[in-house]
Parts: C-alpha cells; sequence; structure tokens
C-alpha cells in the first residue's frame, strides 16, 4: 500500500517544494514518501495532511466526506510498510473511510530500535497509546517509559515522542491521535 501524495499534490495545485516549506519536511524526504521508498511516522503524515489542508485519511486514499458508521475488516486495514526495513515501523490506518473524523486511529509496530539520531517528533492534538503486545518504549524530552500489553500512556501530541519495540517479539499498540480545536483553544488561553 502506497500513500496517494502525489495525486492528492498535484490535485490541490501544490508543488513538492511549497509542501515542503508548508509541512516543515524536506523536499527530498517527501519525494521518498511519493515514490514509496519512505513510509512516514505517524507525525509525519499529520503534518503532510495538516499542510494539504486535509484529514490525513485523504493520504491514505480514503473518503473526503464524512460518513456516520464505518467498518474496518482486519483484512481490509491499510498496511503501511518498507518491506525488507527492520529499522521503520509498520502503520496499519484503520478508519480511512470515515472522511472527516476528530480521531484518527493506527495500529503501529514499532522498530526495535530508535532511529538514529534527535528523532523525537511532536505533532497537534492529543495521542493515547495502548499496548496490544509485546513491549513499547516510548521515549519523551525527559524521560523513557516502559509499557506491557494492557498498559496505556495518554498525552498532549505536541510533546516530542518517538517508540520502539523493546522485547523478544514485535510489540504492536493502537494509537489515537485527537486533534480537537477547543482543546487547542484552551490550552492557549491556559499558557497566555
Amino acid at each position: 500500500m502506497t500513500l496517494h501524495i502525489r495525486p492528492l499534490r498535484r490535485q490541490l495545485g501544490l508543488s513538492l517544494q511549497a509542501l515542503a516549506e508548508t509541512s516543515g519536511l524536506t523536499r527530498s524526504y517527501l519525494s521518498k514518501v511519493e515514490r514509496g521508498l519512505c513510509v512516514p511516522s505517524i507525525a509525519a503524515a499529520l503534518r503532510i495532511a495538516a499542510a494539504m489542508g486535509v484529514d490525513v485519511a485523504r493520504l491514505f486514499g480514503g473518503a473526503a466526506a464524512r460518513v456516520p458508521v464505518t467498518v474496518v475488516r482486519r483484512a481490509d486495514r491499510l498496511r503501511l510498510e518498507r518491506p525488507g526495513d527492520d529499522d521503520a515501523s509498520v502503520l496499519e490506518a484503520l478508519a480511512t473511510g470515515a472522511g472527516a473524523k476528530r480521531m484518527q486511529p493506527f495500529i503501529v509496530e514499532p522498530p526495535p530500535a530508535f532511529a538514529e539520531g534527535p528523532q523525537l517528533a511532536g505533532h497537534s492534538g492529543e495521542e493515547l497509546l495502548f499496548v496490544l503486545k509485546g513491549r513499547i518504549e516510548i521515549a519523551f524530552p525527559d524521560r523513557t517509559e516502559s509499557l506491557g500489553p494492557g498498559d496505556a500512556v495518554y498525552f498532549d501530541a505536541w510533546v516530542p515522542h518517538r517508540l520502539r519495540s523493546a522485547g523478544r517479539i514485535q510489540a504492536s499498540a493502537l494509537v489515537v491521535i485527537g486533534a480537537d480545536k477547543e482543546v487547542a483553544r484552551t490550552r492557549k488561553t491556559q499558557r497566555a
């Protein structure tokens, strides 16, 4: 499964350079994502969608209009992975057919090691991570938490973070990202 960024970007009349400037991602990285050579992290996919002014589901070929009920069977999940690359996360988008929505649900299988370099990344909204299988380490700027099956972490997604599978078996987690504008407005008011 590849993302539908290039056709959507062209449909919106955006150049690759304009998308890079708006999203804060490099042109070369976006080119690799468009050609299927690189799978974006959830944070990067959210930044690309925000820069294009679309729901992240549109990047996966999902519906543009909201539908009241969406059922996604296990065999029908949109799975994004880079074959042969053990250092990349695997993402499964769960509600791409729902169209415009306030939550972005994914199943994530993080890599066994943190990416090289300063890879902590934040994005808009709030995030819930619920471990389904294995052990996951989630790193924040000031601490790292180890989570097992049934454990969860809920946090402001703007706090930079990254994940890794931290056990003998490949870990997986349900990740739900909520981008509630009211929450963001309240947070701004509280900081002022």
